[in-house]
């Protein structure tokens, strides 16, 4: 039964995401964590940050990582197929279509409407994902989380550092502090 809760999940998930993994979020977090409780909130926030360090699609990655932490390596293979599956038939299927019509303006159109649904998709999982870090716990608010937000925000907006660097170096940030604390 798992395995059939997993493949359908991120059937829909792969289905619905329109916009890429970012969108995808929203829809994950929907499944993962609020209809199915196989994550928590924080657990969610980890696996979004697992997904973006390796390489390869973030709704991908997740299925993979979801998959194997609730069905093992199959349940890993149900949640990847599921998540693959629609784009592979709906892009085959798009492809064949922008090629005959993409001078068609209604085509233009429904593509210059989508983008604000994607956009608002995208903000909905990040501002989840945010308020787990400034309150983990849903009532305390955690000072280190809000300053190494902050100050991540500023070398990526301000710096020409890889997001990469910063990730590690906030990850080293965090061992020494536990290592110290």
């Amino acid at each position: 039964m798992i395995y059939l809760q997993l493949f359908f999940s991120y059937l829909q998930i792969g289905a619905f995401s329109f916009g890429g993994g970012y969108a995808a979020m929203s829809l994950i977090q929907s499944q993962v964590v609020e209809k199915y409780h196989w994550l928590t909130i924080s657990q969610f926030s980890d696996l979004v940050t697992i997904a973006e360090m390796t390489p390869g699609p973030i709704a991908i990655n997740s299925a993979t990582f979801v998959g194997t932490q609730v069905g093992g390596v199959f349940g890993a293979l149900c949640a990847t197929l599921g998540c693959i599956l629609p784009s592979c038939i709906i892009v085959t299927f798009l492809a064949k279509l922008y090629i005959k019509y993409c001078n068609v303006t209604v085509m233009q159109n429904i593509l210059s409407t989508l983008r604000p649904v994607v956009v608002s998709m995208i903000a909905i999982a990040g501002l989840a994902i945010l308020l787990s870090v400034f309150f983990p716990n849903k009532t305390d608010f955690s000072i280190r989380g809000t300053l190494i937000f902050l100050i991540a925000l500023i070398l990526l907006r301000k710096t020409k550092l890889q997001p990469v660097s910063i990730m590690i170096g906030c990850g080293i940030f965090e061992l020494v502090y536990q290592f110290l604390c």
